[in-house]
C-alpha cells in the first residue's frame, strides 16, 4: 500500500505522520502499525535481577510499573512482560512515572501546515505539457532521469542564480492521449519555457520560446554518445526528437541562441496538465468570449470557469480560438493559465491540505523527466525551497521578442527580433529583473544621485568612445546603438577592444568633461566608483572625448549598471499575480 493509502488508514491525519528527526533535522514519514496495540502501560527499565539470567542485553529486564497510589497488575508467573519494540532510529519514548514530564500537546492545524509546507514546494509552470514541479522527498522514485552529459550541471547551488529549461513534448504517450493531433510524433519541443531565478531570489523570469522560431540547431550527443549533426534555419521544436535528439540538444540550442547558460531541464508530456490540475481541484480561467473549439474540444462560456483534466489540456492546446489563431497567441493564453495554476498551488487551501499535497506530489513527480544533476531527493528539495522564496508579483512571463521570417512569402515562422531580443537575453544572462524591486532600486538611485550632484551636459553634447574590456562579444556595438538611437548620445563611437579586461565598467574623462561624465553616468546608471578622472583622448573627428570601457560586470545594452531591475524594451509581459481574461 502506498503512503497515501496507509496515511489515511484509521482516520489518521497524514500530517501527523511526519516527525522531526533530531539527528538529521529533516521531517520523516513515520507510519504506525496497522494492527491494534495492547493497552498495556508503557515500559520502564528496572534494575538488573540478582543472580538471574535470561533478561535483556546487559542483564536488564523490563517490568510493569505501578503509578503512585495504585497497585500494579499481577504478572503471569514465570515470565517477564516484553517491552514494545522501538523502531530503529526513533527517539526513545519517555518513561511512565518520570517526574517533570512535559505534557504532550496536540498539534494545531497551523503547525500541521508548517510541517507539510516545509517539506513540500508548490511551484509549477505548465504549457501544453511543460512543468517545473512539486514533490515529496520520499517520492523521488517517481521521477525519471536522463543523462545529457556535460550539457547540464552536475549539481545545484543554493547560492547562485539558476536557469531551468522546461520542455513540453507533443509525444502522444499515456492513457487517453492517442487521439491528439499527430499520433506518430517522435516528441518535439512543443512548449518551451526558460525559467530564470535570480541570485537573491527576489524575482524570476519565465521566457517562452515559440516552437516555430527559426534557429540553428548545433551538433549534439545522442544515445551512446553518438554525435547528431546540427541543422541550420529550422524550427526550434526540431531540437528535440528529430533525428534522435534528446533534451540536451534543446538546451544547447537555447544556449547558442541566447548566450544564456542553461543549468538543468524538466520535461513532461500531456498527462502533466491533466493530472496536476485534477490534483489541485481545478484551475480558474477567464474567457473574454465563449469558446467551442471542435479541434481541441474546448467548450467554455464567457467569464470565469474552473477547469481540470481534459478541459485543462484543451485550454492550453487551443490555437484557433484566441487572437490571430497562431502559436504566439496560444503562448499568451498558456502564460495566463500558468499564472492561475501557480496562484492555486500556493494558495492556503492547497498548502494546508495533506490530501491535495499528496495527490499533487504523485502527479508531478510521475509526469516529469529531469537531468541527473537534479534527480536526487536532496537536490530536488533544495531547488523547490529556493523557488518558494520568489514572490508572485516578481515572477515575469514574457516571450522571446520575434518578428515575421523575412524569407517567407506566406508567414508561418518567426525569427528573433534583433532590436530587442539581445537586450532581453542580456538581462536574463546578467540576472536583471523585469519587475520593479522597488525598495532596492529607490535606495540605489538615491545613492547614485548623491554621488553625481552637479550640472549635467545635454545628451547630444556628450562625446564618448566605447571599448569592450571584458563584456560579451558585440557589447560595444550594442551599447553604441542604444546610446545613439535611444539615449540621444549621438557623438559616440565604437573603438573596438580594450588592451586588457576589466572586472568593472569604467568611464575616464578629462577635467573639462565632468558635466558630460555626469550626464553619461545618469544615462547608464554608473556608480561613483566607476568614474575615473584622468585624461581625455581624441575621437575620429579630432575632438576631445571620454573613454567608456565595458567590463565583465556590463549588464547589456540599455540596462542600468546600478540597478537590479530595469524597464524592458517594447516587450509584452505579465506577472504571476495578475488575473487576465483570454481573448
Amino acid at each position: 500500500m502506498d503512503a497515501q493509502g496507509r496515511g489515511r488508514a484509521d482516520d489518521i491525519d497524514p500530517a501527523d505522520q511526519w516527525v522531526l528527526n533530531p539527528t538529521t533535522g529533516e521531517y520523516e514519514l513515520r507510519l504506525t502499525p496497522s494492527a491494534p496495540q495492547s493497552p498495556v502501560p508503557g515500559p520502564r527499565r528496572s534494575a538488573p535481577r540478582s543472580g538471574g539470567g535470561g533478561g535483556s542485553a546487559g542483564g536488564a529486564t523490563r517490568s510493569r510499573s505501578a503509578a503512585p497510589g495504585r497497585t500494579a497488575p499481577a504478572e503471569a508467573p514465570g515470565r517477564d512482560v516484553p517491552a514494545p519494540r522501538r523502531r530503529r532510529g526513533a527517539p526513545e519514548e519517555p518513561l511512565p512515572g518520570r517526574r517533570n514530564r512535559r505534557p504532550v500537546k496536540k498539534k494545531s492545524k497551523t503547525k500541521k501546515a508548517v510541517v507539510w509546507t516545509g517539506g513540500v514546494m508548490a511551484f509549477v509552470l505548465i504549457g501544453t505539457a511543460g512543468a517545473a514541479y512539486l514533490y515529496l522527498k520520499h517520492l523521488e522514485g517517481n521521477v525519471t532521469t536522463e543523462d545529457v552529459g556535460n550539457v547540464a550541471d552536475d549539481g545545484f547551488s543554493k547560492d547562485e542564480a539558476f536557469n531551468i529549461l522546461i520542455i513540453g513534448t507533443d509525444k502522444r504517450t499515456g492513457a487517453g492521449n492517442e487521439g491528439y493531433g499527430d499520433k506518430g510524433s517522435v516528441g518535439h519541443a512543443d512548449t518551451n519555457i526558460l525559467l530564470h531565478v535570480s541570485k537573491d531570489r527576489t524575482n524570476a523570469t519565465a521566457m517562452s520560446i515559440p516552437r516555430d522560431l527559426i534557429v540553428d540547431v548545433p551538433d549534439c550527443e545522442g544515445k551512446d554518445s553518438a554525435v547528431i549533426p546540427g541543422t541550420q534555419n529550422v524550427r526550434f521544436n526540431t531540437s528535440l526528437g528529430q533525428d534522435g535528439r534528446n533534451p540536451g540538444c534543446t538546451m544547447k540550442t537555447v544556449e547558442e541562441m541566447t548566450g544564456i547558460d542553461v543549468n538543468h531541464f524538466a520535461m513532461a508530456d500531456f498527462n502533466a496538465v491533466k493530472t496536476l490540475t485534477t490534483a489541485v481541484g481545478g484551475v480558474e480561467v477567464c474567457l473574454a468570449k465563449a469558446v467551442k473549439d471542435k479541434d481541441s474540444k474546448l467548450d467554455l462560456p464567457a467569464g470565469k470557469s474552473t477547469i481540470e483534466g481534459e478541459q485543462a489540456l484543451a485550454f492550453v492546446r487551443t490555437r484557433h480560438s484566441f487572437g490571430n489563431q497562431g502559436d504566439l497567441d496560444r503562448i499568451k493564453v498558456q502564460q495566463q493559465f500558468m499564472s492561475s495554476l501557480m496562484r492555486k498551488m500556493t494558495s492556503g487551501d492547497t498548502l494546508t491540505s495533506p490530501t491535495k499535497l499528496i495527490k499533487l506530489a504523485n502527479a508531478a513527480t510521475k509526469a516529469l523527466t529531469v537531468d541527473t544533476g537534479i534527480g536526487k531527493a536532496s537536490t530536488l528539495k533544495d531547488v523547490a525551497l529556493e523557488l518558494k522564496k520568489v514572490p508572485m508579483k516578481n515572477i515575469t512571463f514574457l516571450t522571446v521578442p520575434v518578428k515575421d521570417n523575412p524569407a517567407e512569402v506566406v508567414k508561418a515562422t518567426v525569427v528573433v527580433d534583433d532590436a530587442s531580443g539581445p537586450q532581453v537575453f542580456n538581462m536574463i544572462k546578467n540576472d536583471v529583473s523585469f519587475t520593479e524591486v522597488k525598495a532596492k532600486e529607490k535606495k540605489e538611485k538615491a545613492a547614485v544621485a548623491a554621488r553625481l550632484k552637479g550640472t549635467k551636459s545635454a545628451a547630444d553634447e556628450v562625446r564618448v568612445r566605447i571599448l569592450n574590456g571584458g563584456a560579451p562579444g558585440g557589447s560595444a556595438q550594442e551599447e553604441l546603438t542604444y546610446l545613439q538611437t535611444e539615449a540621444g548620445v549621438t557623438k559616440s563611437e565604437n573603438a573596438g577592444n580594450a588592451e586588457k579586461s576589466l572586472a568593472k565598467t569604467t568611464l575616464e574623462y578629462g577635467p573639462d568633461q565632468a558635466d558630460q561624465a555626469r550626464r553619461l553616468a545618469a544615462i547608464m546608471g554608473l556608480s561613483g566608483s566607476a568614474m575615473k578622472p584622468g585624461e581625455s583622448v581624441t575621437n575620429s573627428q579630432g575632438l576631445p572625448t571620454m573613454t567608456l570601457t565595458l567590463g565583465e560586470d556590463f549588464k547589456g545594452a540599455g540596462v542600468k549598471m546600478n540597478s537590479s531591475s530595469a524597464s524592458t524594451p517594447e516587450v509584452p509581459k505579465t506577472t504571476a499575480n495578475e488575473v487576465k481574461c483570454a481573448s
